[in-house]
């Protein structure tokens, strides 16, 4: 992991004004800038080549493609008889899945057949099991089918070299079950960056009930899981103390096993927050410093020096989590080499105040597959709402209930 100076601070110096719940400051990026630059931001981590069962969340690094043809041979969809010409036919025999039938059909001939197997040269359809009549003189009889009728020709999925799934595809159960019916044994993929979370807050506790002025701490607990769901492998949870400003910068120089640093809090403009006065000492390249969205205006995104990647977060927990999806998730996606999937848009129904020009709101909503309503409960420092919704609606400023906006699903 880069390193970060971890020497005695300079003297404090004047950081820059919060901006208030006013229009966004001149050149401040959208809500909406920031998911594509902290996507654009990084270059994605080398391929690597690992088994099937290991591959599982992570994402295609290369095209798969179809080595031969699928379905490889004509094939049964339907049990019943393998037909040549018009009926009665006489039955030649049986074919079964994994089995080959010799020889060719003649019209007048058939051969019983199970879903799956390969249909034997000079039949023209499949006669289901239940539309056909078996006689005890060895013959079936039956409706003629249409020529082609439930076989599943060769190549009609998808012919041999077609594309099956495009480079950045998560590997998900049903894309294991592909590569492997195509007769793939590894897969080529990006590896999950590696995350380390410094939770910073003087204030917080860390197990049972809060003490008097304390609060407990909802961002270590909730972090690793948001982490994984983002695409990402949570390596460590640390805790960190708000001053001085050298304990950050001895956990943020000792993240050596991680490409990505979540700093929650230390963000803002107060006397204990020193993460971008921190950054800017390193040399820190920012890619996002504060956007014009409520909550989580003050969230970060820096490059260090060396490569690693700092991504600080309100203190806040439901400020936080807007920042995670806005500046995290996107950031991740980049690394794995993953697209930034487009936000449906949906009717979102509910009372909000008015807000500042410019101003994206973001509020949880509970989405019905139609349309969405605000759920209520859903303050800068308070996760009921968020606990409870299906996503996350991006609202402008200029939006009327029932008006579509994107929705960042959550669930």
């Amino acid at each position: 992991m880069p390193s970060v100076t971890a020497a005695a601070p300079p003297a404090p110096v004047a950081a820059p004004a919060l901006a208030p719940a006013g229009p966004p400051r001149p050149g401040e990026l959208s809500w909406a800038q920031a998911r594509m630059r902290a996507h654009a931001a990084p270059r994605p981590w080398p391929a690597r080549t690992v088994p099937l069962a290991d591959a599982v969340g992570l994402t295609l690094a290369d095209a798969l493609r179809a080595p031969h043809p699928l379905p490889a041979f004509d094939t049964a969809a339907m049990d019943g008889y393998a037909v040549a010409g018009p009926g009665p036919w006489r039955v030649r025999g049986a074919v079964r899945a994994g089995t080959v039938w010799p020889g060719a059909l003649h019209a007048g001939e058939c051969v019983g057949i199970s879903t799956g197997a390969q249909v034997p040269a000079g039949a023209c359809a499949v006669l289901p099991v239940e539309a056909a009549l078996a006689g005890g003189d060895g013959l079936v009889s039956g409706p003629v089918p249409p020529p082609g009728r439930h076989i599943r020709r060769t190549g009609e999925d998808t012919p041999a070299g077609g594309l099956l799934a495009p480079a950045g595809t998560p590997v998900g159960p049903a894309l294991l079950g592909l590569a492997a019916s195509c007769g793939h044994d590894t897969l080529p993929v990006r590896p999950a960056p590696r995350v380390r979370v410094l939770v910073t807050g003087d204030e917080l506790d860390h197990a049972g009930p809060p003490g008097p002025g304390r609060v407990r701490d909802a961002l270590g607990p909730a972090l690793p899981a948001l982490v994984a769901a983002l695409g990402g492998e949570c390596r460590e949870v640390r805790h960190v103390h708000d001053r001085p400003a050298g304990s950050l910068a001895a956990a943020v120089h000792g993240t050596r096993d991680a490409e990505v640093v979540v700093v929650t809090g230390s963000t803002s403009v107060g006397v204990t927050d020193q993460l971008r006065r921190l950054l800017t000492e390193a040399g820190a390249r920012p890619v996002v410093d504060t956007v014009a969205c409520r909550p989580g205006h003050p969230m970060l995104l820096a490059e260090l020096p060396a490569g690693g990647w700092v991504v600080g977060l309100p203190g806040n927990p439901y400020a936080a989590l807007v920042a995670a999806h806005t500046l995290l998730g996107p950031l991740l996606s980049g690394l794995c080499g993953r697209s930034l999937a487009p936000l449906p848009l949906v009717p979102v129904t509910g009372s909000l105040r008015p807000a500042a020009p410019g101003l994206t709101r973001l509020v949880p909503v509970t989405w019905d597959g139609a349309g969405a309503r605000i759920t209520a409960g859903h303050g800068a420092a308070f996760l009921r709402a968020a606990a409870v919704a299906d996503a996350l609606a991006a609202i402008p400023a200029d939006w009327t209930d029932g008006t579509p906006v994107p929705l960042l699903l959550t669930g």
